[in-house]
């Protein structure tokens, strides 16, 4: 676009982007336990009958092919309400704190994984996936106090885009450091890291200019980000997920760090920790298939 051109937002895009703001301020006006019941109910009501349903029950018959059309058909509406209910507590994810019972988060692993390591100072990384309720994992790194940066893939549609990235801000009270995906997002991560500061990465969705790395048993490619910023700062890689365990009420896990690689060969050694990577987040879906969201692209179209 060149200097003074104005931008022609889509009429599509104007619609969603006010349907969006609708739904946020229904899901903001009620209690955290009860946005997340209805986001979660009308997702999982409508969802399943939308044609990107298919992608998710195709992704289920290439990596799960022991499941049946039934079992797939519950996994699919499943993986509807998490999203629907993620949505509504997005709206309001700045309410929910760590407690032990209730609406908010409980944590585990962080003392016995998370701590000593950060006590040494320097960068981390955070390896997680779109399971259970991502949105929950900087805001829980914050009040812990982990400064905690992510890259993200931006929305399609910049308006939705813009509300996304505000409500995270207003929601968390602060500066959220955001990167887009790409060389430019790569940039600033970097130098993010190279401050001191630690950077969170969701590697569960197909990048085309990856590398082809197991998942499920098939080639999947995959961004090699994670693996060339731990070896290029030989920094902890703390795999985390937030599972739900009931509306608004979420379960932050954080496991040991993962082994960095030292084989001398750099290209080899990124393929083995992407690898290990992968594995990783194959246990986590496989273990609650639900949880994770089928709907994404994530092996190439003519697998089979």
């Amino acid at each position: 676009m060149s200097d003074g051109e104005v931008e022609t937002v889509p009429l599509a895009h104007k619609a969603e982007a006010a349907l969006v703001r609708a739904a946020l301020a229904i899901f903001r006006a009620l209690p955290p336990a009860t946005a997340s019941r209805l986001g979660g109910g009308v997702a999982k009501a409508i969802g399943p009958l939308i044609p990107v349903s298919k992608v998710a029950d195709r992704n289920l018959q290439m990596a799960m092919p022991e499941l049946d059309a039934a079992a797939r058909k519950k996994i699919v509406a499943q993986v509807w309400e998490n999203l629907g209910s993620t949505v509504a507590e997005l709206a309001q994810i700045g309410q929910l704190h760590e407690t032990m019972s209730g609406p908010g988060y409980h944590v585990t692993g962080w003392d016995e994984h998370v701590a000593p390591a950060l006590a040494k100072g320097g960068p981390s990384l955070i390896l997680t996936g779109h399971i259970g309720n991502w949105e929950i994992i900087p805001p829980a790194a914050y009040a812990r106090g982990l400064d905690l940066g992510f890259m993200y893939r931006a929305a399609s549609n910049s308006l939705v885009n813009d509300i996304i990235l505000k409500l995270r801000e207003a929601n968390f009270g602060r500066k959220v450091y955001m990167f887009p995906k790409g060389s430019t997002g790569a940039r600033q991560a970097y130098a993010h890291m190279a401050r001191g500061q630690s950077l969170g990465l969701l590697m569960d969705q197909k990048l085309d200019n990856g590398i082809a790395v197991p998942f499920f048993g098939r080639p999947a490619m995959t961004g090699p980000a994670l693996a060339s910023f731990a070896l290029k700062f030989k920094c902890p890689v703390f795999p985390v997920r937030a599972l739900r365990e009931g509306p608004a009420r979420l379960h932050v896990i954080y496991e040991a760090p993962m082994t960095l690689p030292d084989s001398g060969d750099k290209e080899r050694d990124v393929l083995t920790m992407t690898t290990d990577m992968n594995n990783i987040l194959e246990r986590w879906i496989r273990e609650t298939p639900g949880a994770w969201l089928w709907l994404h692209r994530r092996w190439p179209k003519k697998a089979s």
